[in-house]
Order: structure tokens, then C-alpha cells, then sequence
């Protein structure tokens, strides 16, 4: 498959690099490269949803904004999102310089965690608020014809008829840390949270200025269309995976070398999938994918929330996205078995 070529030449370069670093390091060869490779799975795991996401933005941008997400946007999420942003995030939150930081991160990378990980109810509440905004934007849409759980689906739609009904849900949601967080993390917290959601809607503004009142009908769907606004709208929706990922695999190792490698190499194949799910029309195929993708990414949204103030596993997490995606697909194959006519259109 073509679409994995790339991410098979990264596979071996960083699996040669994950033994070349064990090997002349306390880690080891072997543990070295076990380590590379349960990381990359759990990237994987973390993000399958995201690329499913990803595809259904992917495939109504211009061939000249997908080519740039699928170059720059690699570049940035395997070596900004996975390496440069966190050490941004320790630099900013102990005033630190980059420099030192990094030196800390490679001389002393249990310090280094710690400092990541407390930077953790700020980061998640700013991702948690921006994913909670996607899951609600596809859940309250008015226009969307295609429901896997009707019953509540249906329901739904109608009350987006109250355009900020998803803004004012994730408001709620922000403003209530406080009668669960510690006092101290009131403040830091609901400013993240609140920074996500203007984000959010800052990007879905610029969506719409690429509108086409002539024609009646949007060149572009809210963010989902517009060139500009789709790339960032994926980074953003990236980062916001990205960090979760990086916290994740500091559990199973402290060596920043073999995390940047392991989640450099998932994210590799993130970037693959969506790929291919776009080339293949997969969405078109399996109708309830993109229901499952967004369910997934609501469930991570609570799970980022609630990791501020408990651990939450990351097989849970992984696995979770994974269920939901596999029950859309089995859905997806029982309607197409029951509605032979329609061979894979988008309705129901």
C-alpha cells in the first residue's frame, strides 16, 4: 500500500535509531527497542479516531492545503507536537530557557516528567474544552441527515437550532471544575478551558468567511472547508491529542529519546490512514466511521477532565476510541447488508 510507504521508511529509521541510542545507553538494545514499538502502538491506539477525523476534513480540502497538511503538518506533529511543544510547556511553566530544559529532559528525565505532568490540568483542560467542541459541533448539527444511534441522535439535531447550544454546553462543563479541582487550579484551569474554546471558535470563524453566499449553498462547512482554517483546525485537533499521548508514555518509560522515537513513528502511521481513508473513500464505505471517530473523541474529552484530577489508564483510553470505532464499522456493514440500494451512500 502506498500510502504506508513513507511510514515504513520512518519505521526503520527510527527503530535503528531506538537501538543505536539503547545500545550505548543503561537502557539497552532490546528494552530499547520493545519501548519504540509499545509507544508507537499506543499512539496509534490514541489517535485511530483522530485520523478517521482527519480524513472526513481531508477529503474537501484543496490539493494544494492537503499536500501541505500531509508535508508541513508531519513535520509539525512529529517534531513539534511530540518533542518541541513539550518542552515549551516545562519552559513556560518554570521560566526556565529551552536549552536548559532539554538538557533537563536528557540528564534528568524524571524531574523533567514531573514538571510535565504538573502541567497537566492546564494543558488538558484547553485540549479537552477544543475536542469537546468538535464531538458537540457533529452532534448538534441541524443538516446531518446520517444518525448511528437515532434515538438520541435525532433528538439531538433538533436542539441545534440554538446555534451556540454546543458553546454553551462546553461553558457549563469549564465553570463546574471548580467544585471538583483544588482551589489552587481553579483559576489556571478555567482560563485554559475558556482559551480553548475561543480557539475553537476563532477557527470556525475563519471557516466561515470562505462562504459562498452567491450560490446559497457553503463552499465550505463551517471549518471543515475552508483551506486556511482546515490546516489549522487539524493541528490544533493534533495538539490536542498529542499531549495526552506524550503524558501517556511517560508511564511507561522516562527516556525522552525513545518517546519521541515510539510516538514519531505512530504518528507516522496516523498520518498514513488518514491518508488512506481518503484515497479508499472509506467514509463513503462505512457510513457510521465518522459517528464512532467523534464519539471516541467526546469519551477522550471527559477522560482528559477527569485525568486533571485522577489517573486514568491509557489502555483505557486507547481502547475505548478503538471500541467505538470498531462498533461503527459493524454498523456500518449491517446497514450496507440491509440497504444494498444505496452502496454506500450517506443516508439513512
Amino acid at each position: 500500500m502506498r500510502e504506508f510507504r513513507l511510514s515504513f521508511i520512518v519505521t526503520a529509521i527510527c527503530v535503528a535509531a531506538a537501538g543505536w541510542w539503547g545500545y550505548n545507553s543503561p537502557l539497552g538494545l532490546w528494552p530499547a527497542l520493545w519501548l519504540v514499538c509499545v509507544l508507537a502502538i499506543l499512539e496509534v491506539s490514541l489517535s485511530f479516531d483522530n485520523a478517521v477525523v482527519n480524513a472526513g476534513v481531508l477529503k474537501d480540502m484543496s490539493e494544494f492545503w492537503r499536500q501541505l497538511f500531509l508535508t508541513v503538518g508531519i513535520l509539525i506533529a512529529v517534531f513539534g507536537m511530540r518533542l518541541v511543544f513539550p518542552i515549551v510547556i516545562v519552559s513556560v511553566s518554570t521560566g526556565l530557557g529551552a536549552v536548559p530544559v532539554m538538557k533537563m529532559a536528557l540528564e534528568k528525565p524524571e524531574e523533567y516528567s514531573a514538571l510535565l505532568t504538573s502541567a497537566y490540568p492546564v494543558i488538558a483542560a484547553f485540549g479537552s474544552m477544543f475536542l469537546l467542541l468538535v464531538f458537540l459541533k457533529f452532534l448538534f448539527d441541524n443538516e446531518k441527515d446520517v444518525h448511528w444511534l437515532r434515538w438520541i441522535e435525532a433528538r439531538l439535531a433538533r436542539a441545534a437550532k440554538f446555534d451556540e447550544i454546543s458553546v454553551l454546553i462546553a461553558l457549563c462543563v469549564i465553570f463546574s471544575t471548580r467544585w471538583w479541582l483544588p482551589e489552587e487550579l481553579h483559576m489556571p484551569v478555567l482560563g485554559a478551558g475558556i482559551a480553548g474554546i475561543v480557539l475553537y471558535l476563532a477557527v470556525d470563524a475563519i471557516g466561515a468567511m470562505f462562504e459562498n453566499e452567491s450560490t446559497g449553498d457553503a463552499v465550505v462547512q463551517g471549518v471543515q472547508r475552508a483551506g486556511f482554517a482546515s490546516f489549522l483546525y487539524l493541528e490544533v485537533l493534533d495538539a490536542s491529542f498529542s499531549f495526552d499521548g506524550v503524558i501517556g508514555a511517560f508511564a511507561i518509560t522516562r527516556d525522552v529519546v525513545i518517546i519521541m522515537l515510539g510516538l514519531a513513528i505512530g504518528a507516522m502511521f496516523v498520518r498514513s490512514m488518514t491518508v488512506y481513508l481518503v484515497h479508499r473513500g472509506t467514509l463513503d464505505q462505512y457510513i457510521f466511521l465518522e459517528h464512532g471517530a467523534h464519539y471516541a473523541i467526546g469519551v477522550l474529552a471527559v477522560i482528559m477532565l477527569v485525568g486533571t484530577v485522577a489517573h486514568v489508564p491509557e489502555v483505557f483510553t486507547g481502547l475505548i476510541g478503538v471500541a467505538f470505532i470498531v462498533a461503527s464499522v459493524w454498523s456500518s456493514v449491517r446497514h450496507r447488508k440491509a440497504h444494498p440500494e444505496e452502496s454506500g451512500a450517506a443516508s439513512v
